[in-house]
């Protein structure tokens, strides 16, 4: 490879990338722009796969992006795209030097090479996968009605519906209002007398009053346990061929009652993954980590106890990655996850 500072850059993609400079509105992001292109044209060779990888380089952490390749050569310099290796390759004309290369049948577009080049030059800014990402609170959008919001998601969606010409449909009324909130709330629609007496409180807090009360019923925290108990894989049977029963109901009552408590969120996970760990617990917080049990059990005869404590422990780590998380472990039981930070270890 010739010297960086021999290498010219082609005199159209010059031309092109003024064009597209000069009308770019939003400032270059990363997620949303960049990696898409790294991901599409490059991590095949230069990825998290070892077994693909080629010329020790990746592209798809921040570390390999900006690592020194030896000889003054790197493939990102922040500010300075002319310094880049991976400019010089992607503008190239020498086909043996081109990357992507020709038989790969990928080639970036004009439009995603100016991105690129101008998103080394704006400081070249890494982010991690969004979901990684703190959460910044947006600026409201400009909208019309601004009369209609009642907060700040309101201008979110008012947004959305001006932009297709529409107007926001008219507000419920009150009998349409109780039901949904009762079906919410208590997972149960409201009976006739519940109906009437909204209908009839013309007070300026009848809608607090009524949530509230709503609240206050049991069966507001059966209705909110209902996806927790689903995603904690509950039941009240052991599965397998069997089946046979097993006493899980006094950890769905735990639940239950954690969110008729209010019970804050830290607290509820605390005691569900280390109840039994805390100082002087007590038999609540015991009960409440029957999280931790909630497997399947095999009663065939002649399975090897030792592969379903293993199960029983791939289990755990998978759940409670997927419920606290979202994010799903189940991969790295076999290999190191490509796009995640986590390893089989």
């Amino acid at each position: 490879m010739a010297p960086l500072y021999r290498r010219g850059l082609v005199l159209a993609f010059i031309l092109v990338f003024s064009m597209l400079s000069s009308r770019a509105a939003d400032p270059i992001d990363f997620n949303r722009d960049i990696r898409p292109i790294l991901s599409d044209n490059c991590f095949k060779c230069h990825g998290p796969d070892a077994q693909t990888r080629e010329a020790d380089l990746r592209l798809d952490t921040e570390v390999g992006a900006f690592a020194d390749l030896g000889d003054g050569f790197f493939p990102i310099v922040k500010g300075k795209p002319d310094e880049s290796e991976i400019i010089w390759r992607i503008e190239t004309e020498d086909t043996e030097d081109l990357m992507p290369p020709a038989d790969s049948e990928l080639a970036l577009t004009e439009e995603e090479i100016a991105k690129l080049r101008q998103w080394i030059t704006d400081g070249a800014e890494w982010n991690q996968h969004w979901s990684f990402e703190p959460v910044d609170r947006p600026e409201l959008p400009k909208i019309e009605n601004a009369s209609w919001p009642r907060n700040g998601i309101d201008h979110f969606i008012l947004e959305r519906i001006e932009e297709e010409g529409l107007a926001p449909s008219p507000e419920a009324d009150r009998r349409t209002l109780i039901r949904r909130l009762s079906l919410d709330l208590n997972g149960l629609p409201p009976a006739p007398a519940e109906v009437q007496a909204f209908l009839d409180d013309a007070s300026a807090n009848a809608y607090e009053t009524l949530v509230d009360r709503l609240l206050s019923s049991p069966r507001y925290g059966e209705t909110m346990a209902l996806p927790w108990l689903d995603a904690a894989r509950y039941a009240d049977t052991d599965g397998y061929q069997n089946d046979g029963p097993r006493d899980m109901w006094r950890w769905r009552d735990w639940v239950i009652e954690a969110y008729n408590w209010n019970l804050p969120f830290d607290q509820f996970t605390i005691e569900q993954l280390a109840g039994d760990l805390l100082e002087n617990p007590t038999l609540d917080q015991l009960i409440a980590t029957g999280f931790n049990r909630n497997h399947r059990y095999n009663s065939e005869s002649g399975l090897v106890p030792e592969e379903f404590l293993l199960e029983n422990a791939v289990d755990r780590v998978d759940t409670t990655s997927t419920v606290w998380m979202g994010l799903t472990m189940g991969c790295a039981r076999c290999h190191d996850h490509k796009y995640d930070p986590f390893s089989t270890k």
